[in-house]
């Protein structure tokens, strides 16, 4: 019976067969103790010299890492193996071999990593991260599934930016055209939201940022909900019940993986509604009384959120930045203009900002004096303006930025190994 070595406990005490890779092996003189994965988990797999022909156990003890096999043999409960369940061999078969395979048991070097991402995700640390990963993302789909909010996916190439394009990629499209790949899906969410009340996309977006900071990615994932007769607070409610329930879910059902990357979940536990709520009048009195040289105006570095957070035992919502360091489309308060109805949400432990957004400018003679002052062309928003021209109504939404997320809940240092294939200012391979 082929079983998965995630599901060995349901088959304890029957005869099995697991179809993987060696990891690992060593032996005791008349036992191969063999580390195999199936991409599902590991198991040991115990080889007695007593228990298998000559031929198998010699074959045993010549097998390379990364060696493609199947093993079969008697799932047997075991509370000193790493998933509770060992496997006691009754036979061997090779697939493949693997020759000199070039990720050894040994430290290696981050650029030697990376350039061999393809296979460094087979380890035991990266298989836990991508995991967790997954958790995350089918965490976000249900959150907003069951709240009624509908996936309406917008388009990776876009013929202009949401805030200019000094942060895209161009493309080459068809004729003489240039399009861009997009840094959000945002304004057509918009579209989307005035259609379908609530909404959400989900996928890659991109920027070309020149950064190199531990944060950042040049590819990412980001899910960005939308709602249409929402305000500030009616975003800032979403994004901490969003959280929270990504956390949770994490917390629940990838306890294994958590414990491999050896993450002090009792900080994960403490991530519950409702969060803090700053302004950011506050936060720059914070940070002035931290003796950081924040002046009042500009927006938040690293280090300033990673203080910030510091003061508090879970995610906080800053909100109301000065409206001239935010994009085009966010709406200004009412009460004072300079201040805009925005609002970021800050991790815990240094992890710094994992949902940006806010409400969005309602009003069509302020939208296209905010188009006029960022130089940005009229004509390639018209579209976006016939929003305002047809049943506007007041909308908000944000965009939370997966990677950052599963960094922050897996305790990871870098971004890097939140995602397979990482986009970096320089990695483009593999």
């Amino acid at each position: 019976m082929n079983v998965y070595i995630e599901n060995i406990a349901a088959h304890e005490g029957q005869e099995v067969t697991i179809r993987g890779w060696l990891h690992n092996r060593r032996s005791s003189g008349k036992i191969h103790f063999l580390t195999v994965r199936d991409g599902t988990g590991f198991i040991q797999a115990v080889m007695s010299k007593a228990g298998v022909s000559p031929e198998t156990f010699q074959q045993a003890d010549h097998l390379s890492q990364e060696t493609s096999l199947v093993l079969t043999g008697t799932a047997r409960a075991d509370s000193r193996a790493p998933g509770g369940f060992e496997l006691d061999v009754k036979s061997l078969e090779v697939v493949a071999p693997a020759h000199e395979y070039p990720l050894t048991p040994k430290e290696h070097g981050v650029d030697y990593l990376m350039d061999r991402r393809h296979l460094w995700i087979r380890t035991e640390r990266q298989h836990a991260v991508l995991r967790v990963r997954h958790e995350v993302v089918n965490a976000i789909r249900d959150f907003f599934n069951s709240r009624g909010f509908i996936l309406a996916d917008t388009p990776i190439f876009t013929p202009s930016a949401c805030e200019g394009t000094t942060t895209l990629f161009p493309v080459q499209y068809f004729d003489d055209t240039t399009a861009y790949l997009t840094q959000s899906g945002q304004l057509y969410n918009e579209a989307n939201a005035m259609a379908l009340g609530r909404v959400y996309c989900f996928g890659p977006t991109f920027r070309a940022e020149k950064s190199k900071t531990r944060r950042h990615l040049t590819e990412f994932w980001m899910v960005e909900p939308e709602m249409a007769y929402a305000t500030l607070d009616d975003v800032m409610t979403l994004g901490e019940e969003l959280v929270s329930y990504v956390v949770g879910r994490a917390l629940e059902r990838r306890a294994r993986e958590l414990n491999v990357l050896q993450r002090d979940t009792a900080k994960l536990e403490r991530v519950r509604p409702p969060f803090p709520r700053v302004s950011y009048d506050e936060a720059a009195r914070i940070l002035k009384d931290k003796g950081l040289p924040f002046e009042w105006g500009g927006d938040l570095g690293g280090t300033d959120e990673t203080v910030l957070s510091e003061q508090f035992d879970r995610p906080v919502a800053v909100y109301g930045y000065p409206s001239a360091i935010k994009a085009f489309y966010m709406k200004p308060d009412p009460n004072r203009p300079d201040v805009s109805l925005s609002v970021d949400v800050l991790a815990p432990e240094g992890y710094g900002e994992i949902i940006g957004g806010g409400q969005r400018i309602d009003d069509y003679d302020l939208l296209l004096q905010r188009i006029k002052e960022h130089n940005l062309p009229q004509e390639a928003f018209e579209w976006y303006l016939d929003l305002r021209r047809y049943g506007s109504v007041p909308h908000a939404g944000f965009g939370m930025g997966v990677e950052r997320v599963v960094s922050w809940i897996c305790g990871l240092e870098h971004v890097r190994e939140t995602i397979p294939y990482p986009r970096m200012l320089y990695r483009l391979y593999p």
